[in-house]
């Protein structure tokens, strides 16, 4: 046992040290291309503007002139950015960002599972070590932006045990700042209304999604009570204009708003994108909740589940920059743990070419930037700029194959009245001690410059 101990605390050492070593070059890049970490700037405009008692949504930050898009609540919690001169605060978020990498990295592969038998402290630690560089990744602490931030309540939450009183607030919270994230909270609605028509038990994921909805109205309430003036500004003008934060044909903007804008070489896409959105989101939230109904007869449905929803969110929303695709973390540790489970040469195929697209900066090598070069696009440079939309279409697609084939070997089962009330367990998502996702109670280089937006 000693000489495992001291492999194990070497692994763990070893790990760190790679960690830390990249995190460092990662530092020192950014700060070699003088990165201006523009959001951050704008986050911090915000918090003055609301201590300042000014019109949040009438105030422009930075040189570029960049307006607040995000609900009043956000401008509430950007309030203690002003407690810090910008150097401090920009050191601090950098910081902090990275810690939130780590965690996100740690959240990932506890849905995933532990796909090998090294400690998971280090290879959390090595999976961090090498998600820093993907571009989602650097762009958003490029800019100093908030995804990482979104994306760990969002998973914490679904992490937690369902028992708990406060399952559900992570992803409320979460909308609260930027609304993406609600939709996490109509997928476990959906799911919860499915598993009782389909087990006889969905109050665990009902349970949940109202306390998802419940926080996200506080927020609402509490920015209502604080901002008033901004409140009703926002809820009823601000966020019925996508194009606020910018183009819509624009190269960062990755969702199928973007590539339909761009392929049409229009800034307004108007009705085709309107359609396809909405067949998206049906389509999306279906694979999602059929990934989270099979149970164990799909290996880690509930990691499955998690990232259809969240490849969902951002193909319909109008705006998708490249920086919010942080998702990709948690796609590339699930494929990667899918290849290491299967010992198939496919599954390493497909996660060495998601990760080579996330890492490969290829996006920004198409005509971009200032005069609205994306209107003037060739297909095969649409189809570059279009990497992301892409491959979340493919992974829906492969997770929804994978979902109803589970299904299909699953006979439906329905309960008695009695037994219907006891919460059902769902199986784990895989052989780890971490509770499932919303599960019951168990019984007895710098990358290009892109158009900014803070959004």
């Amino acid at each position: 046992m000693g000489a495992v101990r001291r492999r194990r605390a070497a692994a763990v050492t070893a790990a760190g040290v790679g960690c830390l070593a990249s995190f460092a070059g990662f530092w020192a890049a950014q700060r070699g291309a003088h990165v201006s970490m523009i959001d951050l700037m704008v986050y911090r405009a915000e918090g003055l503007t609301v201590r300042g008692g000014g019109d949040l949504y009438a105030m422009r930050a930075t040189y570029a002139r960049l307006p607040t898009t995000y609900p009043p609540f956000a401008a509430l919690l950007f309030v203690p950015l002003t407690w810090l001169r910008p150097g401090a605060m920009r050191t601090a978020a950098t910081a902090g960002n990275l810690l939130l990498l780590v965690a996100l990295v740690a959240l990932s592969l506890r849905l995933a599972g532990r796909p090998v038998r090294a400690p998971r402290a280090a290879v959390v630690l090595a999976v961090a070590a090498a998600a820093v560089w993907c571009e989602p990744v650097w762009t958003t602490l490029r800019y100093g932006q908030v995804n990482l931030l979104l994306a760990v309540l969002v998973l914490w939450d679904l992490t937690r045990p369902a028992a708990h009183r406060w399952a559900g607030a992570g992803i409320g919270i979460a909308a609260g700042i930027k609304l993406t994230p609600a939709l996490f909270a109509v997928f476990l609605a959906v799911a919860g209304a499915a598993a009782l028509r389909r087990e006889g038990s969905g109050a665990p994921y009902v349970r949940r999604a109202l306390v998802a909805g419940g926080t996200f109205a506080g927020t609402v309430a509490v920015a209502a009570l604080a901002l008033p003036y901004d409140s009703r500004r926002f809820w009823t003008g601000v966020v019925l204009a996508p194009d606020r934060v910018g183009f819509g044909e624009d190269t960062a903007n990755q969702s199928l708003r973007g590539v339909v804008a761009r392929f049409q070489h229009t800034g307004d896409p108007g009705t085709v994108w309107l359609a396809g959105a909405a067949v998206a989101g049906l389509a999306g939230l279906a694979v999602a909740v059929a990934a989270l109904l099979a149970g164990d007869r799909l290996p880690y449905g509930p990691a499955w589940a998690a990232v259809a929803c969240a490849m969902t969110a951002l193909l319909v929303s109008p705006v998708s920059w490249s920086h919010h695709w942080v998702w990709a973390v948690p796609i590339l540790v699930l494929l990667g743990s899918e290849a290491l489970r299967r010992g198939d040469w496919r599954w390493a195929a497909g996660t060495a070419a998601a990760c080579g697209l996330f890492c490969s900066f290829a996006l920004w090598a198409v005509p971009h930037g200032p005069g609205r070069l994306e209107l003037r696009q060739s297909g095969p440079q649409i189809l570059l700029s279009a990497g992301y939309p892409l491959a979340a279409v493919a992974f829906l697609a492969l997770a929804g194959a994978l979902a109803v084939r589970a299904l299909y070997t699953m006979p439906s089962r329905r309960v008695s009245t009695a037994e219907s009330r006891r919460p059902a367990p769902i199986p784990e998502a895989a052989p780890d001690p971490a509770p499932p996702l919303v599960t019951a109670p168990a019984p007895a280089p710098a990358a290009p410059a892109a158009p900014a937006g803070s959004s």
